[in-house]
């Protein structure tokens, strides 16, 4: 069954789990493991991302969309495309705790962006999927639910109400970035002159990077790259 959580706070349990925070945490994720960090420590708060500061570190984070005092990064993709270290911590508003969430009660779990959706689709194997759309402050975002819609269109399997309904979403709009630009998630971006996060997440399979929960420690959720799909689609 291929169903649909519209924010990361309705997460339940299932055999796996695919997180969506098209802007951004997902796409963040995705390209920072694409371009040379081993892995990317996802933590709850500011607080707990500042506690796991070490050498060969990156601390990458944003409030309201600006990049947290006194980190590295902020969470635009783009800015992971350089390593600076062998991991990078994250923590943001949505798409962390949605990752840690789903962390605590799937059986695997994957980050889904459009910039890995081919590669994701390639890798959930079926049985009982969920795609958890992580929201907007509380609020179901059209860029999560467009994706979830995309993703839900490729998966084989039977679709929930949920899967139907994101998949009518995703055919509602002509391109992936009508999408992203319709939604609340770039009312904040281009708030703080981030405009451009809103075209390099609209870009679809550039990357074959899937980033797959290896393991928690403490709440803190440590994604790494998932082997790849070539394996999972000749099976």
């Amino acid at each position: 069954m291929i169903d649909v959580a519209f924010l990361g706070t309705h997460v339940r349990a299932a055999d796996t789990a695919v997180v969506i925070d098209v802007l951004r945490a997902t796409s963040t994720i995705t390209l920072a493991l694409a371009s040379g960090y081993e892995r990317v420590l996802v933590a709850g708060s500011i607080d707990e991302a500042r506690a796991l500061r070490a050498d060969d570190r990156v601390l990458a984070g944003e409030v309201r969309c600006a990049r947290a005092p006194g980190f590295d990064l902020g969470n635009s993709p783009e800015e992971t495309l350089e390593p600076r270290g062998s991991e990078l911590v994250l923590t943001t508003t949505n798409g962390a705790p949605a990752i840690i969430g789903s962390a605590e009660v799937a059986g695997e779990v994957f980050a889904a962006s459009l910039l890995n959706l081919e590669a994701v689709a390639a890798q959930v194997a079926g049985g009982d999927v969920l795609l958890v759309c992580a929201g907007t402050d509380g609020h179901v975002s059209i860029e999560d639910v467009y994706l979830a819609g995309r993703l839900s269109a490729l998966l084989e399997g039977e679709r929930s109400d949920g899967a139907q309904v994101a998949e009518a979403v995703a055919a509602a709009y002509p391109t992936a970035l009508q999408a992203l630009q319709a939604s609340r998630g770039a009312i904040g971006l281009r708030r703080e002159g981030l405009e451009a996060d809103i075209a390099f997440c609209a870009q679809e399979s550039i990357v074959d990077a899937v980033p797959r929960l290896a393991r928690t420690v403490d709440g803190v959720a440590i994604l790494e790259l998932a082997p790849k799909a070539a394996a999972v689609s000749e099976s």
